[in-house]
């Protein structure tokens, strides 16, 4: 199935990023974009290929919030002299393609290493290389021994976090990230301190506005969110120890939460494979995060998925799995994938991806059986048919691609 050849998907459920079709909805894909989406009978004078869903579903691909490309789930980062640069950008994308074939057609790198990642964005967005399509934040931004600091860009102050800001933005990136707390994976920081003050992480975020582009804050602990969440982030990342107080200010402000659930679930089912410290705050944190997850959905935010995949356990590939811990928060299947597809879209300002809709590009997932009944039909890569970029099949065992 090449990009060029247009295709007709029926007889299977339709899911187009924002509701579930009646039964006998079909989509036509043509070009490497959507043409059509309709009732099957009004494709009835089509006479080109098909392809027979079988009563499986077709969704959109997904796409995963806050991913870190040079990072493979095993704890290690590949730096320093000789070929650190060279081996750690082909580590970075040797990851997107394996987070592709996972069924993430499109994702957001949520700090990387002296902004190698920016070539592998730029290579897989204009097709010189086959990935799913890429924004990326270069590099965090956080305080003098704050989390991250031997591959962030340390500032102290607004006036420093504010130059810090330009020189991402002078490298290219597509939206900009700071930490606001100490790490549950970062050792020698403390999750409940909040690391930056509020006016540092409002002049980042005044700044990178300023040029059209979106700021994530990495918060853990209550101070720090709130921090952040007054200083008007675009999204917050983890979000572990919500409050009412928390809740209620990044509802006025409309601003996303992406809980990042798997980088502690996978820790937690890998004990032995973990510093004690890190797994001693993972311990004391899960329950917690799991509550403030609940919490926000159930006063109507806005979350959408993001696995910081990467992490130690949490290798690229089974992205995915995000979407059974979302679920296991109290959010409905539905739910989950609107956060996984057109809502993560919005937040990661991509107009013509993650709906099934006339225009839009053929990025898509077919999976077995129905998802909004068991949301392991998508979550677990095992019951992926398919995975579709522009069109084009590029995982799938029925194709032999896996």
């Amino acid at each position: 199935m090449k990009a060029d050849r247009n295709m007709l998907y029926d007889n299977g459920r339709v899911f187009d990023g924002r509701q579930v079709f009646p039964a006998g909805h079909a989509v036509l894909v043509d070009a490497g974009r959507v043409q059509a989406v309709g009732p099957q009978d009004s494709f009835a004078g089509y006479e080109g290929p098909r392809f027979d869903l079988g009563g499986d579903t077709l969704l959109p691909g997904l796409i995963d919030c806050h991913v870190h490309l040079t990072m493979s789930g095993d704890g290690k980062t590949v730096t320093g002299q000789g070929n650190g640069h060279a081996a750690l950008t082909l580590q970075a994308l040797e990851n997107a393609q394996a987070s592709l074939r996972g069924g993430i057609t499109a994702l957001r790198d949520c700090g990387g290493v002296d902004h190698v990642e920016f070539a592998v964005r730029d290579a897989c967005n204009a097709g010189r290389f086959l990935g799913p399509f890429i924004r990326v934040s270069g590099k965090v931004i956080c305080m003098t021994g704050g989390t991250k600091w031997k591959i962030a860009r340390v500032a102290d102050g607004p006036q420093e976090v504010v130059k810090a800001v330009r020189e991402q933005l002078l490298a290219g990136c597509d939206c900009i990230k700071l930490m606001a707390t100490g790490a549950v994976l970062h050792a020698g920081t403390d999750i409940e301190d909040a690391q930056y003050t509020e006016e540092e992480l409002a002049a980042g975020v005044a700044e990178a506005r300023r040029f059209r582009k979106p700021t994530a804050a990495h918060a853990i602990g209550t101070q720090g969110i709130l921090n952040a969440a007054r200083a008007g982030v675009t999204s917050v990342e983890h979000g572990m120890f919500m409050t009412d107080e928390t809740v209620r200010l990044m509802l006025e402000r409309q601003i996303y939460l992406v809980p990042t659930l798997a980088a502690v679930e996978q820790v937690l089912l890998n004990p032995q494979a973990v510093p004690a410290a890190s797994l001693a705050k993972a311990q004391r944190v899960a329950a917690r995060h799991r509550e403030s997850v609940g919490m926000y959905h159930r006063a109507g935010g806005r979350i959408v998925m993001g696995a910081d995949t990467g992490t130690l356990c949490n290798p690229h590939g089974n992205n995915a799995q995000e979407l059974r811990y979302m679920v296991a928060c109290g959010m409905s299947e539905h739910s989950a994938l609107v956060g996984a597809t057109s809502l993560a879209a919005d937040l990661l300002n991509l107009p013509d991806r993650g709906v099934l809709a006339p225009g839009y590009w053929a990025d898509m997932l077919i999976v077995r059986g129905d998802p909004f009944n068991d949301i392991d039909q998508v979550a677990d890569r095992r019951n992926h048919r398919l995975v579709i970029k522009g069109g084009q099949v590029v995982a799938g065992p029925e194709f032999g691609l896996t």
